[in-house]
Order: C-alpha cells, then sequence, then structure tokens
C-alpha cells in the first residue's frame, strides 16, 4: 500500500508550498532557515527513546537513552528485559517509563508487534497497533508516524512545544482553545506534519535547543 510521505527529495519543496500559502511559514524559513528533516529508524530502540521523551526535555530523554546505550550497547528488547529495577533506575529511568520500556519489549518479543514492518500498515493501523502497549499513546504514535515514518499529514496536540509554537508563530492569546488551534491546523493539509516540523523549527530555534 503506498502512503504519502516526504524524504529529502520533497522535503523543502512541501516547507515551500506552505510558505507560500502561510505568511507566517514563510517568516519562520526566512528567520531561521528551513528545519531538519528529522528522521528515526524505525526500530525498538527508538520507540524506546521517545517513551523516554513522553513530558520530559529532550535533553533529559538523551541523556537516559545514551545511558541505557552504554549500559547495554545495541539496545534490544532481550537485554532490555534483563535489566533490574535498580538497573533502570541507574539509566535515568522512572518506575513508570521502566513499566512502558519492559511492556514494549515484552510485545517485541512475543511478536505482538513488528516495529520494522509498521510502515507497510495504513496510518490508523499503526495508532491502533503502538496504542495497545500500555504506556504508548497518542503522543507517542504520533510522533512514531511524524518523525521516524515520515507520513505526511499528522499534527500532535499532545505536544506542549508544538502547541506553544502554534500560539507563538500565529500569535494568539493565551486563551485560544486547543480545539481551536486543531481546526486552524486544517488548512494546512496534506502537510500537517510539515508544517508541524516548521512549528518545531521555530521553538527550538527561538530557544538555541539542539535537537
Amino acid at each position: 500500500m503506498k502512503h504519502q510521505t516526504f524524504d529529502h527529495s520533497n522535503f523543502h519543496q512541501i516547507c515551500d508550498e506552505l510558505a507560500r500559502q502561510d505568511s507566517d511559514f514563510k517568516r519562520v524559513i526566512e528567520q531561521y532557515g528551513y528545519p531538519p528533516l528529522w528522521n528515526r529508524k524505525p526500530s525498538f530502540a527508538t520507540l524506546i527513546h521517545i517513551i523516554l521523551e513522553q513530558q520530559v526535555s529532550l535533553a533529559s530523554a538523551k541523556a537516559a537513552f545514551l545511558k541505557l546505550q552504554e549500559k547495554i550497547g545495541h539496545i534490544t528488547a532481550e537485554k532490555l528485559l534483563q535489566l533490574t529495577d535498580e538497573e533502570l533506575r541507574g539509566c535515568y529511568f522512572s518506575r513508570q517509563k521502566a513499566v512502558y520500556a519492559r511492556a514494549l519489549a515484552t510485545a517485541v518479543i512475543n511478536k505482538e508487534i513488528i516495529i520494522e514492518e509498521l510502515h507497510l500498515l495504513a496510518d490508523d493501523e499503526i495508532r491502533i497497533s503502538l496504542k495497545k502497549i500500555k504506556g504508548i499513546g497518542d503522543w507517542t504514535a504520533d510522533v512514531f508516524l511524524m518523525m521516524v515514518l515520515n507520513r505526511c499529514d499528522f499534527f500532535a496536540p499532545g505536544d506542549i512545544a508544538l502547541m506553544k509554537s502554534v500560539r507563538e508563530v500565529k500569535q494568539l492569546s493565551s486563551d485560544v482553545l486547543k480545539d481551536e488551534i486543531i481546526a486552524l491546523t486544517e488548512k494546512w493539509k496534506p502537510y500537517r506534519t510539515v508544517a508541524s516540523y516548521l512549528l518545531w523549527h521555530a521553538y527550538l530555534s527561538k530557544r538555541n535547543i539542539s535537537q
């Protein structure tokens, strides 16, 4: 099944199209340049990294991920399940994220999910497959679809930085509701993911945060 994705061959072209439609995106590109084409390998390690990014800073999540890598080398489901609670705490995993990581590892070992084959599925099927696993909700599924599979038309309303960036870039007041922001994103279809990259890029650049 063919799914609409973006890559280096069309990423800037889509950014330019969004900039033509929306002067605020044009201003983002003029001020900060094109966003990086964030892309991650569809793997167990990548999903662990995304779980670690839930509700914490990118720097904190990266520190935990690198500590885990230092502890076990190549991150696999089998190796992770061999770690004790204490060893996971030593890798900066909270108790909750240790539970989530083990749930994912167990699902991978039992072949309840084959991460490397998710790209073959339709968007909704991917979301359903991922959300069957404890600790994976809409935000994690959105990030996987957007940043790992580079599916074109997603927006993650559960992402605090993204929502904050919409308010900043569009100069919206703080009392604008979440549903109103989601409605606003409709005009960016079918490229809401790339629009989100522009917004994330503006947020990170404004704060001098490296990804």
